[in-house]
């Protein structure tokens, strides 16, 4: 790494789970951090926005704000598209202004998902959704920013809001005997707190460009659902079932695994195994 300094890094959609990760890892290193959200800027606001970040006197802007809701992207792609896509361009110009960094964070979603192998940052992009159309338009534009990082994730989870791994754990409280999960969508769960660590890791090395950043492994959701039950030692039957018989209004792709060697070629190591990060999460969870 390069030892970049860091002197403020402010964070978009900081009450969303990733958000939340970043702030507590940068006052784990001292890093200042201001972090806004909805309640507190709107970045579809072009002149709010640039309000900001032009007087932070930032080194580093990490949006974490976006529209997430993969299914109601469906029935309001232009609503989707504004949070997704146009008000990432408003934070690539702002930034430019003030000679700050835009770390953009983006999806597996941006890809088809009928590939065999894990993808690689320069592979065809055609997503199948609109959620995976308007974040696909936000890397476009956050790419306008001279200084820019792209940063594609997938499956996340974290502390303090709605994910997978707490609609398992809440039927599995509720008393549910059998689960029925997808099994034939193959990707690699996240947690939050790793991808929080891995982007300042990354931000200190001074990465640029598109950089693909998941825990290590693969699963499908229904692997995803079994270890989940597994570490909860909970006595229910995790039965697979077919994307079709699920009927989610949005496509999902069919195999998304991204590959981190760029990652793990500019950190030295690759992000921890999927099923170590879940062991974490829900130790914490328990704990807390």
């Amino acid at each position: 790494m390069s030892g970049k300094t860091v002197s403020k890094i402010l964070i978009t959609g900081v009450h969303g789970q990733l958000g939340r990760a970043l702030a507590a890892a940068c006052a784990s290193r001292d890093i200042e951090a201001e972090g806004r959200d909805i309640d507190t800027l709107d970045i579809t606001d072009a002149k709010r926005v640039s309000g900001w970040i032009e007087s932070s006197r930032a080194s580093d802007v990490v949006n974490c704000a976006a529209f997430t809701a993969v299914d109601d992207c469906e029935s309001d792609e232009q609503s989707a598209l504004k949070i997704n896509g146009t008000a990432v361009g408003f934070l690539a110009a702002a930034c430019n202004v003030a000679g700050a960094r835009l770390v953009q964070i983006s999806t597996d979603y941006v890809f088809k998902g009928d590939g065999t192998r894990p993808y690689r940052e320069g592979d065809p992009i055609a997503p199948i959704s609109a959620y995976g159309r308007t974040k696909l338009r936000g890397e476009e534009l956050a790419a306008s920013a001279n200084r820019n990082l792209i940063i594609r994730t997938a499956w996340l989870y974290g502390h303090g809001g709605r994910n997978f791994v707490e609609t398992i754990r809440r039927q599995i409280e509720g008393g549910k005997q059998v689960l029925e999960v997808v099994a034939d969508q193959r990707g690699s769960p996240t947690f939050c707190d790793d991808l929080a660590t891995t982007i300042l890791d990354l931000i200190e090395a001074d990465a640029s460009g598109v950089v693909h950043a998941v825990n290590s492994g693969e699963t499908s959701w229904h692997g995803f659902a079994t270890a989940i039950a597994r570490q909860l030692k909970a006595d229910v039957e995790v039965l697979p079932v077919s994307s079709e018989t699920a009927r989610r209004a949005a496509p999902r792709p069919a195999y998304s695994v991204l590959d981190t060697s760029r990652l793990a070629g500019i950190l030295g190591t690759p992000m921890p195994p999927w099923e170590d990060a879940l062991a974490r999460y829900l130790e914490a969870s328990c704990a807390s």
